[in-house]
C-alpha cells in the first residue's frame, strides 16, 4: 500500500480501532524519543517529549506498529509496555 492511498492530500487523520492517528504520529514518536534520550537536552524539554510520546502510543499500538516492531531501548519497550 501506497502511503497517499491511507491518508491522500488533504487528510490529516484516520480512524482505527475507534482511536484518531494523525499524520506523522511515527516521526513524532522518534523525534520525541530522541530528544528524551539526549542526555544534551533541557530536563524540561525531554519531560516534554517523554509527555508527547506517551501520548503517541494509542495510535501507534492501533496501528499495529508494536506487533511489528519491537523496542531495542529497554526503557522505551517498558513504556511501550504501559508500565512506565
Amino acid at each position: 500500500m501506497k502511503p497517499d492511498a491511507l491518508l491522500p492530500d488533504g487528510v490529516d487523520v484516520v480512524e482505527v480501532n475507534g482511536v484518531t492517528v494523525r499524520k506523522g504520529s511515527v516521526g513524532a514518536f522518534l523525534i520525541s524519543w530522541r530528544v528524551m534520550n539526549d542526555p544534551g537536552e533541557d530536563a524540561g524539554r525531554r519531560a516534554a517529549a517523554r509527555e508527547d510520546l506517551v501520548g503517541l502510543l494509542p495510535g501507534l499500538r492501533a496501528m499495529g506498529v508494536f506487533d511489528v516492531f519491537a523496542a531495542r531501548d529497554p526503557g522505551l519497550g517498558v513504556l511501550i509496555d504501559g508500565g512506565g
